[in-house]
């Protein structure tokens, strides 16, 4: 068995809110790597707007001091592909990411081609995995103020199996475009999250101006669901080109 990349970063991803939408696939269709196809939950496209904390972060086994703990907002969808072992993979498409720290930034940029970006930002968070609690993401785009919250109470549940809950938090692959058109594939390792399904949840701020007018249309509606995620240890490994 080919053992698997060696791990480009290692970190906790905590207290991650999900507000998922369903999206037109013809949004989408162009931005889907070669290789690879949109994964559907119930025969509809989502995207997810997702933030969360960074912390405890390592890149190659580096502690960087002041890049340790950092909120990062991302838009992103689903797609997924068979991979050589015969099993169909499911993996993440990033639209936009957003973190406060332009070393993060350029270095993804470099390593993956991920579209990530450097914003002010802030973030407040009062989360308990027994007693619930709110989580508060906050960052600035030129004159424009956003922000992506929740709150939930009593304990984090389980992952129920065929869930939309499950469909998009346990996709433990991302996929890429390169410069050149061809695919990079990374794998994310994770256990499965303890996580909140909450109507208490929201995005603030004008969306048209962050992500374009199309994707503007599909984050100024009402989040088909909404999810808090307790969070875990997370690696994630180096890429490989997708043949």
């Amino acid at each position: 068995m080919t053992a698997p990349p060696r791990p480009f970063l290692t970190a906790r991803w905590e207290h991650l809110v999900l507000l998922n939408y369903t999206v037109p696939q013809r949004l989408i269709a162009p931005l889907v790597p070669h290789g690879t196809e949109i994964d559907r939950f119930g025969g509809e496209a989502l995207a997810s707007l997702v933030a969360f904390r960074f912390a405890d972060t390592r890149l190659l086994g580096w502690s960087i001091p002041g890049h340790r703990v950092f909120p990062e907002v991302n838009l992103r969808f689903y797609v997924s592909r068979v991979g050589p072992d015969g099993v169909r993979r499911r993996a993440v498409v990033f639209v936009s990411e957003l973190v406060p720290r332009f070393a993060v930034a350029a270095l993804a940029r470099a390593a993956y081609n991920e579209p990530y970006r450097t914003v002010p930002m802030a973030h407040e968070t009062v989360l308990d995995p027994e007693s619930g609690g709110d989580v508060c993401y906050a960052w600035r785009l030129g004159r424009h103020f956003y922000a992506l919250e929740a709150s939930v109470d009593g304990p984090a549940e389980s992952l129920e199996p065929g869930s939309e809950a499950e469909f998009v938090t346990e996709h433990y692959f991302g996929y890429t475009r390169q410069r050149d058109g061809t695919t990079l594939e990374y794998g994310v390792e994770h256990p499965p999250w303890r996580v909140w399904d909450t109507p208490r949840a929201g995005f603030f701020g004008p969306a048209a101006a962050l992500y374009g007018d199309d994707w503007g249309r599909v984050l100024s509606a009402r989040p088909r669901s909404a999810f808090v995620a307790v969070g875990s240890d997370v690696t994630v490994r180096r890429g490989t080109r997708v043949a």
